[in-house]
């Protein structure tokens, strides 16, 4: 039996039949095999890897003095410099604040007037915000208080909170994650003349800042800011800084040594512990978080820091041994795939403390350290909800035009962040420190039980807060509410409120009727 004949046409829509399969067969083998590739080579472990020759360098106090209003001033300048973060030789361009990369503490007591000179020797428009700090609207730093080439800022503010490990960086709406990266950050640390606890407290010889931050470098030494493929939440460097220095160690002197760790990365989440000469996890005491101490010292193994916050750690130690600082993988609660591109299966070596053979003797710690935060949610006259999910809270992007809340002065209120996604996200609030209640019910650990105004809101999880609002009211110049991690916020998921007095008809959608710029 003869077989029908076949077509030219037919024969030629065979064969580019064909050829379209092999060509999707090889897509999608290239596809599996990138994939593969991807995963195996997204997990960075430094564990033991890291050559930790370089003595810690500590921020300068920054110099102060007292005008004739009696107010503490101080003089910060934005520029531009190289630093050399060993990469062959070749310094970096990056930007600093009265110096190459970072900037100097600021330190003041409880009850001064501050003043901050802001002077921007930049290219291009910043701001700078003081993270955690209680203080009017317009002098915030927020995207709404830029400072143009050339132009100084001056906020000033009394000092009206509990002694605290605060920062400040810059909050420009859409380049916050750029300028942070670049260099523009530093520490401000409040003092409190009625809280004098025996901790160890000799700035940079028992009581170390620590701003922990990653970086990835090109070939030739500049500092890449590209964010890794498949990353959901943003830059995630392979190389640790630690005070804008690769593979830190510090002499320590004395029995017990306080860190005051700030997470001062763009996106990356640290997962803190310690380990010991032998390769043996080390428990420390977890002393103050955000908002300042704790009502008592808490031993934990592990302090888990998202972008912004802060933790206060006391090490002990014993004479000539070395114990490593090292973050450890972490559980951000998503699925194995934000996971992983998120950063929390990696193991990152940062700083190593190095005890001398003797040690001066340091007081036990205190068995209490500070009061308790005195809010109860039954006191909430409002509650607030906040959706974080893609790019947007409660389905919306930020709008500098917008008001998205109003608060009225001396109200608690209860907010409740959701994260309603598979990405890690957290959640910052300016103007306010806030307790935590609970989160998904359960009550706060210890990292989470004293003042705090950033927390970790993980996938599919609802941390809920209880806050007071008890000053600085003002119709025209708003605080944000934003994520964190910094291409979240200059993505849009940030938006602002309003705190004013109860007689003010302001409400929520209104637009914004004056941008609280310069004072």
């Amino acid at each position: 039996m003869s077989r029908p004949a076949t077509s030219p046409l037919g024969r030629r829509a065979r064969r580019l039949l064909g050829r379209a399969l092999v060509v999707v067969l090889a897509l999608a083998g290239l596809s599996a095999g990138l994939l593969a590739f991807a995963w195996t080579t997204s997990a960075v472990d430094t564990a033991d890897e890291v050559h930790f020759t370089r003595p810690l360098p500590i921020p300068p106090l920054a110099d102060s003095t007292v005008d004739d209003d009696g107010r503490r001033v101080f003089d910060l300048r934005l520029q531009s410099g190289r630093t050399d973060f060993s990469r062959g030789g070749r310094d970096a361009a990056t930007w600093g604040i009265n110096g190459d990369y970072l900037g100097p503490t600021l330190r003041a007591q409880r009850g001064e007037q501050v003043a901050v000179r802001v002077t921007n020797d930049l290219g291009e428009t910043t701001t700078l915000h003081w993270h955690g700090m209680h203080l009017p609207a317009v002098m915030d730093g927020g995207p709404h208080q830029t400072v143009a080439p050339g132009e100084t800022w001056e906020p000033t503010w009394r000092i009206n909170q509990p002694a605290a490990t605060l920062w400040y960086h810059p909050h420009m709406h859409g380049e916050t994650a750029l300028h942070v990266y670049r260099g523009l950050a530093g520490l401000f640390l409040l003092d409190d003349p009625d809280n004098t606890s025996s901790l160890p407290n000799e700035y940079g010889v028992d009581d170390l800042p620590v701003i922990v931050q990653d970086k990835t470098f090109t070939d030739d030494g500049q500092l890449d800011d590209e964010a890794p493929m498949f990353s959901p939440t943003g830059f995630l460097g392979d190389t640790v800084v630690v005070n804008g220095t690769v593979g830190p160690y510090v002499e320590v002197t004395t029995e017990r040594v306080r860190l005051r760790l700030l997470n001062g990365s763009n996106a990356r989440i640290y997962n803190f512990g310690l380990v010991g000469p032998d390769g043996d996890e080390r428990g420390m005491h977890l002393v103050g978080t955000d908002g300042g101490l704790l009502p008592e010292p808490a031993a934990v193994d592990r302090v888990m820091l998202s972008p912004g916050e802060r933790a206060e750690v006391v090490v002990s130690m014993t004479p000539g041994e070395t114990v490593t600082l090292r973050s450890f993988p972490a559980d951000l609660g998503a699925d194995f795939w934000n996971e992983r591109f998120s950063g929390g299966d990696d193991t990152l070596d940062v700083l190593e403390l190095r005890a001398a053979d003797n040690l001066a003797p340091s007081a036990e710690l205190p068995a209490r350290l500070a009061p308790a935060p005195d809010l109860r949610a039954e006191d909430a006259s409002v509650t607030r909800s906040f959706r974080l999910g893609g790019t947007t809270i409660n389905g919306r992007d930020m709008d500098m035009e917008r008001i998205d809340e109003v608060v009225r002065i001396g109200d608690t209120e209860v907010w409740e962040a959701r994260n309603a996604g598979g990405t890690p996200h957290n959640f910052h609030v300016h103007g306010v420190q806030f307790q935590v209640i609970d989160v998904d019910g359960a009550a706060p650990p210890p990292q989470l039980s004293g003042w705090k105004d950033t927390v970790y809101v993980a996938p599919d999880s609802t941390v809920r807060l209880v806050m007071r609002f008890d000053a600085y009211p003002d119709p025209d110049s708003p605080f944000m509410i934003h994520c964190h991690l910094l291409r979240h916020e200059d993505q849009g998921m940030m938006g602002q409120f309003l705190v004013v007095e109860r007689g003010d008809d302001v409400q929520p959608s209104d637009p914004l009727a004056n941008h609280g710029g310069h004072p």
